[in-house]
């Protein structure tokens, strides 16, 4: 004979087992939403590291070649941290600002 009763209907267990899955969803939200708070942090550090290596070579390049050519300067504002850090060392040998971009 087949059972008619459906298990989350029972007191016990039903009251118990829908208690779980809210507390697991809400426990879920809260861990997605500190995960994307962390990203967002991670991210801004990760802009303001670029922004200060591109504020420091644009100083750089002033100094040694006046004003920094429109064309020098979209393209500097592409450039990864890494590729800005490799720029402002290549400054010292660099005798002309199309010697940074080579």
């Amino acid at each position: 004979m087949p059972l008619t009763e459906n298990i989350l209907d029972h007191e016990i267990i039903g009251t118990a087992y829908k208690k779980g899955r809210r507390a697991g969803r809400k426990e879920g939200r809260e861990e997605g939403r500190e995960e994307g708070r962390e990203e967002g942090r991670e991210e801004g550090r990760e802009e303001g590291v670029q922004q200060g290596e591109l504020t420091i070579l644009r100083r750089q390049i002033e100094k040694r070649f006046g004003v920094i050519p429109a064309w020098l300067e979209q393209r500097l504002e592409n450039y990864s941290t890494s590729e800005l850090v490799e720029i402002s060392v290549r400054i010292l040998d660099a005798q002309s600002p199309e010697d940074l971009v080579k």
